[in-house]
């Protein structure tokens, strides 16, 4: 049986959503989640690096598509993913189970409180996980207790707004005229880390040493074709409709219509998106 997750208190909001319907629905649609970054795929698994005897922990891993690709690398060892979602998890099981691999394993966890084994793990890596801690400097902490001497911390974050045309483009059209507050820089979401000077001042505070940035830019994919891309976005971007009037909710509709049209090409509907690959060491 499955027990409810345990999350630092300065965590339950982001508990209560990624195990709630917001989780849920990426678990519904874990194949288009995957795909939207999978042009950072091979970065992400190159930065990590990843030999065949490495214990390997996977945070905020979702449906565990880079879990079971550190996997796949991590022969002789093993691979941990963990993640606030009971759903996302539930998938990550299945599809690992369906692939036949017998040396990865889930745990639902806060991976800013979560009690780790101490010095087990040889690599810890996050693609896109590691945005949404309320005390980030106690996760890494937490995290770096995880890892042993010497070891190294890889994770893709996003670059600021400015570089991210996805974001920028849906979240104006669905705004529909309405100023929108800027995301924070400085607590849990997509774009907490996107500050290098940030980044390194909370994993430097952490105890990491050593930390790189790296940046890349990529496209990303939002669906085969306009009407197809406005079902996905719609579902994870409606609740931005809350409070409009028939009229007002009609024009942001119209608006993320012109977009997604604008943004077709022959492989989808492409955005161009920019992410910071961060490396660090654990002393």
């Amino acid at each position: 049986m499955v027990r409810a997750v345990q999350a630092d208190p300065s965590n339950a909001d982001q508990a209560r959503s990624w195990d709630g319907p917001e989780g849920a629905y990426w678990a519904e649609h874990a194949d288009r989640f995957d795909r939207a970054v999978r042009a950072y795929r091979t970065a992400l698994l190159a930065a990590a690096g990843v030999a065949a005897a490495d214990r390997v922990l996977d945070i905020g891993c979702g449906t565990g598509e880079t879990t079971r690709d550190l996997a796949r690398r991590a022969t002789g060892g093993r691979a941990l993913g963990v993640d606030l979602s009971a759903a996302m998890l539930r998938v990550a099981r299945q599809r690992a189970a369906a692939e036949g691999l017998q040396n990865v394993d889930f745990v639902q966890a806060d991976a800013q409180v979560h009690p780790f084994p101490a010095t087990a793990f040889d690599v810890a890596v996050s693609r896109s996980g590691t945005m949404f801690f309320a005390d980030p400097v106690a996760a890494f902490r937490n995290i770096g207790g995880a890892l042993r001497p010497g070891a190294r911390l890889v994770q893709l974050v996003w670059q600021p707004p400015a570089g991210n045309e996805w974001f920028l483009s849906l979240t104006r059209a669905l705004a529909a005229g309405r100023p929108l507050p800027a995301p924070s820089a400085d607590g849990p979401g997509p774009f907490s880390l996107s500050d290098p000077a940030r980044a390194r001042t909370v994993l430097g505070a952490a105890g990491f040493r050593d930390i790189r940035l790296e940046p890349h830019s990529e496209a990303m994919w939002f669906g085969e074709d306009a009407a197809d891309a406005e079902r996905f976005t719609l579902g994870m971007l409606g609740w931005m409709l809350d409070g409009l009037g028939e009229r007002d909710r009609r024009r942001a509709v119209d608006g993320l219509r012109t977009t997604l049209v604008a943004h077709e090409s022959e492989t989808g509907v492409l955005y161009a998106s920019a992410a910071w690959i961060i490396r660090a060491t654990r002393p």
